[in-house]
């Protein structure tokens, strides 16, 4: 993990460039609070607002534009963002005080009399804080805030996309917590980070759910899998009743995200025709491979543009152990643009047959081969289009393999969508070679590596049964489990492969047709 020191002490600086960069033209006006929070903001008799983390005013001016009857103050971190707030054509001081604060130092009771605001508003903006000043924030805004008064609160959840993507230890501060390439900071919360904080600070939950969303630009192939918490907070009065429920929700595809569409892709990314090198080592060699540039995988709708952890950790495996695929017929399903796994099974086997639906992975995966393999190995590996449960797809890749199918099936990352994992099965078991060999470890198998957080193994399993698939044996690093089998131990028993491992969350599940 990175020192925080250099972002902690330059978090301003960062933020007034953000602003100087993209002015009021970065985030959408907030329209949606009317939608969301209507009964909060049009409750009778006058209302003061205090909005934290202010921006440009996008939040600020549809409010006042839509309830006549409330005053509000307005604070950022930021000045550049405070002048551009002022510089709207619809501020007016009989309506609006906007002024610089940091809250997790500056007293906001020098700027606000000490219990005078009615609601809070914290829209995307506690995840810029360290999560060490979070309950100085709270505190800062529990002394100008009514006994009873509330915070309306949106921000980032644990597994959004653009938490997903940052993967490198250049990104990552600590648990949750990462720098994005600009300087700015971004906090990923769950719903149980965020109960306890505020209820520390003595507020109770009303209402906090998880909100998702996704955003695509089909003409240019982007998409974002957007998540976010959202939440209403009271300060506690003492009379809660004790058996009362909070209400906790998932919303799909229910509200607006915050960012303007053109600039969301400059955020998260643009082109997915912008490309990097990436060097993969193993013991005796190493790969040059050519994949999408790191800022643009927040939202490249292929996901086989990019390597994942467990493809690496796959092909040390079969480099340490060729036995696996020796001699034998080997697919990899989802191979994605890098082919990793194909490539190294490919010294081995007799056979290697990488596939994936993407045309583009595969365009990618062709030039990599071409870059990264032997001369002599070039007419054993053979790549192939392969949507799952396409019957025309299926035959013919079936038709590359003689004998009627395959001994050796491989599939890394490519169990996280759970309406993908029928159809995965069901193509795996058409493609297997019907053979029974008298070594357990001789017949032919189906290899699963996936990040365990991103799957639902039971699901997984049941599909896997009903398609006549029986987990042999099944690894995880440091797991109390028993084991199913010994297969898979075996391919450990050099301890410095266990230390190549790039996350501890990896499983490996392995299949034999009953």
């Amino acid at each position: 993990m990175m020192s925080s020191d250099k972002y902690e002490r330059d978090a301003k600086k960062y933020w007034d460039i953000f602003y100087k960069h993209h002015g009021d033209r970065f985030f959408k006006d907030r329209h949606y609070l009317d939608k969301e929070w209507n009964s909060y903001f049009s409750a009778s008799g006058e209302k003061v607002i205090l909005e934290v983390g202010c921006g440009a005013g996008n939040t600020i001016f549809p409010l006042i534009a839509t309830y006549p009857h409330i005053f509000v103050y307005a604070c950022d971190f930021s000045p550049r963002a405070v002048d551009l707030v002022k510089a709207h054509e619809e501020y007016t001081e009989t309506r609006v005080c906007a002024f610089a604060s940091d809250l997790t130092g500056d007293d906001l009771d020098k700027h606000i009399s000490p219990s005078s605001v009615d609601i809070v508003t914290m829209i995307f903006v506690l995840s810029a804080v360290s999560p060490e000043k979070m309950p100085f924030v709270l505190q800062n805004i529990k002394r100008v805030l009514k006994p009873n008064g509330c915070i309306l609160f949106r921000d980032y959840a644990v597994g959004d996309l653009a938490q997903e993507r940052f993967s490198g230890k250049d990104q990552k501060i600590s648990d949750n917590f990462y720098v994005r390439g600009d300087g700015t900071r971004a906090f990923y919360f769950s719903n149980e980070f965020l109960e306890t904080l505020f209820g520390k600070e003595g507020f109770e939950v009303e209402e906090i759910g998880v909100c998702c969303k996704q955003v695509e630009n089909r003409s240019r192939e982007l998409v974002m899998n957007r998540r976010w918490v959202q939440a209403t907070f009271r300060l506690s009065n003492g009379t809660k009743n004790p058996s009362e429920e909070q209400e906790r929700k998932e919303i799909v595809d229910s509200t607006d995200i915050d960012i303007s569409d053109g600039l969301a892709m400059e955020m998260f990314g643009a082109s997915p025709s912008t490309h990097d090198m990436s060097e993969f080592k193993l013991r005796d060699s190493a790969f040059k491979i050519k994949l999408l540039s790191k800022e643009y995988q927040h939202t490249c709708k292929s996901t086989g543009l990019m390597l994942w952890e467990s493809a690496r950790f796959m092909a040390s495996v079969l480099d340490r152990n060729p036995n696996i695929v020796s001699g034998k017929r080997v697919l990899e399903l989802g191979c994605g643009c890098t082919g990793i796994c194909s490539m190294v099974a490919a010294r081995s086997a007799d056979l290697v047959v990488a596939t994936d639906a993407d045309t583009k992975a595969l365009a990618l995966l062709t030039e990599n081969i071409a870059t990264n393999l032997e001369s002599s190995l070039l007419g054993k590996l053979k790549t192939g289009v392969l949507e799952w449960g396409n019957r025309e797809h299926i035959e013919g890749i079936k038709s590359l393999a003689s004998c009627g199918g395959f001994e050796v099936i491989i599939g890394t990352d490519v169990t996280y969508v759970a309406e993908a994992i029928i159809p995965l099965f069901e193509t795996a078991k058409e493609l297997m070679l019907r053979k029974v060999g008298e070594v357990e470890e001789e017949k032919p198998a189906l290899i699963l590596c996936h990040v365990f957080r991103r799957v639902d193994e039971p699901s997984l399993l049941s599909a896997a049964s009903k398609f006549g698939f029986k987990l042999v044996d099944r690894w995880a690093m440091n797991s109390k489990e028993s084991p199913v089998g010994n297969i898979v131990d075996r391919w450990f028993y050099e301890n410095d492969l266990v230390a190549e491992i790039p996350s501890s969350a990896l499983h490996i599940l392995y299949f034999q047709m009953e």
